[in-house]
């Protein structure tokens, strides 16, 4: 089957991005392993940002179709678990897609990955938070997980594989789900944010509620349970 111009150079800066880095992705490298002219290039990606950016989210999509096939986990924590040991697994697997993904931020843009990435996370906390299980808001919890994970990956990349500790992400990731996490059923019925917990659950569950309640009413609601949600543990 015929693949277009587009399919073609992502395709191409994707295979040079993986086994050279990002200076391998050059426009006349490109261009041969494509078949295509430069300005082709250009017109369809407009710069070569454009193109990285292309290049590692067909990197990380193809990741993830392969790991499509694994079944969430009972518990929703554990599922928040195996998603950052999947994070860190393809980070420290294809450095040179992760950092351009992460390690090289420009403020108001995300490659198409990354997005997609925040998507995977924001739908596994939310699940932990459904089940009564967070501590914080869903926005908190998953920005903290978000960035401990992405601060443990750059570090493991960034270390000699021989040096690596091989406890630094387990160890981390413990840390960040004791903190926006509830554990067993006793600990969650003693903990004194077991109101901030239900508000979470609550909050969350809502938009997919059937109600009596008018638009303002459920606007006010929702405004109560996020002062609940934020509420500093005491």
């Amino acid at each position: 089957m015929e693949t277009s111009p587009r399919d073609r150079i992502v395709r191409a800066a994707a295979a040079l991005l993986a086994d050279g880095g990002r200076d391998a992705v050059t426009t006349r490298a490109v261009s041969r392993a494509a078949g295509v002219q430069a300005p082709t290039i250009y017109r369809q990606f407009g710069d070569m940002r454009g193109l990285l950016d292309a290049a590692a989210s067909y990197g990380f999509a193809t990741y993830l179709h392969a790991k499509a096939a694994r079944e969430p986990a009972a518990d929703p924590v554990d599922d928040l678990r195996q998603g950052w040991d999947m994070q860190v697994e393809f980070g420290v697997a294809n450095p040179a897609c992760f950092t351009l993904m992460y390690g090289d931020p420009r403020p108001g843009a995300a490659p198409t990955a990354a997005r997609v990435a925040a998507d995977i996370l924001g739908q596994l906390v939310s699940r932990v938070a459904e089940a009564g299980r967070l501590r914080v808001g869903v926005d908190r919890a998953a920005t903290m997980v978000h960035a401990a994970a992405c601060g443990v990956t750059l570090t493991l990349i960034r270390t000699p594989p021989p040096d690596r500790d091989a406890r630094l992400s387990p160890a981390t990731r413990e840390a960040v789900l004791g903190a926006v996490c509830t554990d067993s059923a006793l600990a969650r019925a003693r903990e004194p944010d077991r109101a901030v917990r239900h508000a979470v659950a609550l909050r969350t569950a809502l938009p997919t509620l059937t109600t009596d309640l008018t638009p303002a009413e459920q606007a006010l609601l929702t405004e109560w349970l996020d002062r609940i949600a934020t509420t500093p543990p005491r």
